[in-house]
């Protein structure tokens, strides 16, 4: 017996018959082996969109993170060869009031990824500690107890107790 071939087209068309004709919707998603909020979904784009909307959908994402219009990038990098020392938030400020309802603004983040992506951005300098604090070598103990502990602990009374754990 040779296969039967379907297409996923076809076997959401057949989803769709069954419910039009008047089945329930967990009953048919059982049979699919779907579960109803798919059956749903399915059921919902048929009714708005007709047999055409039964086809894959692009998973292609709507917008992409950090993408400019190409005349914002542009004026982006010209603000930024013409002030060197202005960052990614004093751009963004000049570019609200120069664009002020014309384009979405971008994001602060957004402004900084553009201006390292065209190398504008110099490294954060290192800051050193003046006084870092350094610890005390342990010593070794060769047998048990060997090496005691104190702990001081300042009091309410602002007294020093101490206390010794072996």
């Amino acid at each position: 017996m040779p296969w039967k071939e379907t297409s996923v087209v076809e076997e959401r068309l057949r989803f769709v018959a069954r419910l039009l004709e008047g089945e329930g919707m967990s009953e048919v998603c059982r049979a699919f082996g779907i579960s109803r909020k798919t059956g749903y979904k399915i059921f919902n784009r048929y009714k708005d969109d007709g047999p055409e909307a039964l086809t894959d959908r692009s998973r292609r994402p709507v917008r992409y993170a950090n993408q400019l219009p190409e005349p914002v990038e542009a004026m982006i990098v010209r603000l930024k060869r013409e002030k060197p020392h202005w960052g990614a938030r004093k751009i963004r400020e000049l570019l609200i009031k120069r664009l002020a309802g014309d384009v979405r603004i971008p994001a602060k983040s957004t402004v900084h990824t553009v201006l390292d992506r065209h190398g504008l951005v110099s490294q954060a300098r290192k800051r050193s500690r003046a006084n870092k604090a350094e610890g005390t070598q342990l010593s070794q103990a060769l047998i048990p107890n060997d090496l005691w502990c104190v702990d001081f602990k300042a009091s309410s009374s602002s007294a020093m107790a101490a206390t010794v754990t072996p």
